[in-house]
């Protein structure tokens, strides 16, 4: 990995000097009996930052958005749910193999947003022959765009006035807030729950949290362990997580004004269409006939992206502005 340019994704950065120290000292005990001083530490810091009663460490973003429907939803409920959500369409159909839950899903707008009118014709009458509708779930940021808070102050008093509870897959919601310009706990208001990833942007190793009402983290902390998410010395990563959190959110601008600036520069070029990002994702529109070599150059010159005709392209703490600007250099001489 080393000298190696990941734009793949966010999840590939890797623990820095001071959070490794913090992960070697952690305090720890057996989280499964709640023992664990670090794993409570960032349980009771999250659930404060992001204003909720209490909150759940977890392994995953998919285990803590799942953790979220089966506390939310019973066999034969469905959840409202965009179809481009990563709960939708990247956790494998967990609600549905695992809580027998069904997903309605309904077309996302190009901003991200699920229109209002659509939520509203998608809530199932009380009849015997539907699925109960028991939950409206969001995304933000969702592919990188951020969703306003005047839609999500609509869309969740539009939820709670039909009886629905309302959860948030907030993988990436602390680069929403920094975007903008609030804070986290604002950034969540109206959500009953909010799955919050701390190994993408923020840079910890490994790890998500569930934040909620104290009963229903009490009912997902049981589902964890039927999930086989119940840890044992949880908090020598718990500790990268806690430093995560009280470290790394106002940093995120960086990784915005890096994919800014690439994506600008990589509009210049000719025979490349580039979306304009709000936070640190973007997409490249690149030709079917040039992937193979532009593939063979990106090896040789050390540089990974999930290459096709649709590129996602992902900034972070590991990806420098000299780092972007070898990349640039790269593109330039490709496209030139």
């Amino acid at each position: 990995m080393d000298n190696w340019l990941d734009l793949r994704s966010d999840t590939v950065t890797r623990p820095g000097a001071t959070m490794r120290a913090a992960m070697n000292a952690a305090e720890v005990g057996d989280d499964v009996y709640g023992d664990d001083p670090t794993v409570n530490r960032l349980q009771e810091y999250a659930a404060d930052l992001f204003g909720f009663e209490d909150a759940l460490f977890a392994p995953s973003g998919t285990q803590t958005n799942l953790l979220a429907l089966l506390a939310h939803c019973g066999r034969g409920d469905e959840y409202l749910v965009g179809q481009e959500a990563h709960t939708y369409r990247y956790e494998g159909g967990g609600a549905a193999v695992l809580g027998s839950i069904q997903p309605q899903p309904i077309i996302n707008q190009p901003d991200g947003s699920i229109a209002l009118a659509d939520i509203e014709s998608c809530i199932k009458p009380d009849d015997f022959h539907f699925a109960r509708t028991k939950l409206l779930a969001l995304e933000n940021t969702i592919n990188g765009r951020v969703l306003p808070m005047e839609y999500v102050q609509q869309a969740t008093t539009l939820a709670h006035d039909k009886g629905l509870s309302t959860h948030l897959d907030g993988a990436r919601i602390c680069n929403a807030a920094v975007k903008l310009g609030i804070t986290p706990r604002e950034g969540v208001t109206g959500f009953d729950s909010v799955s919050v990833c701390l190994s993408k942007g923020l840079g910890a190793p490994v790890g998500s949290v569930l934040l909620g009402s104290r009963p229903l983290i009490k009912e997902a902390k049981r589902w964890r362990k039927m999930l086989g998410g119940g840890m044992r010395q949880a908090g020598v990563i718990a500790a990268g997580g806690l430093y995560a959190l009280e470290h790394n959110i106002p940093r995120l601008a960086e990784d915005h004004d890096n994919a800014a600036y690439f994506a600008a520069e990589l509009a210049k070029m000719k025979n490349l269409k580039v979306s304009t990002p709000q936070t640190n994702i973007f997409y490249v529109d690149i030709p079917q006939f040039v992937l193979k070599g532009l593939g063979d150059v990106l090896e040789l010159t050390r540089i990974r992206m999930s290459l096709g005709p649709r590129t996602r392209i992902v900034t972070h703490m590991d990806a420098s502005r000299d780092d972007i600007d070898r990349a640039i250099t790269v593109f330039g001489d490709f496209f030139g």
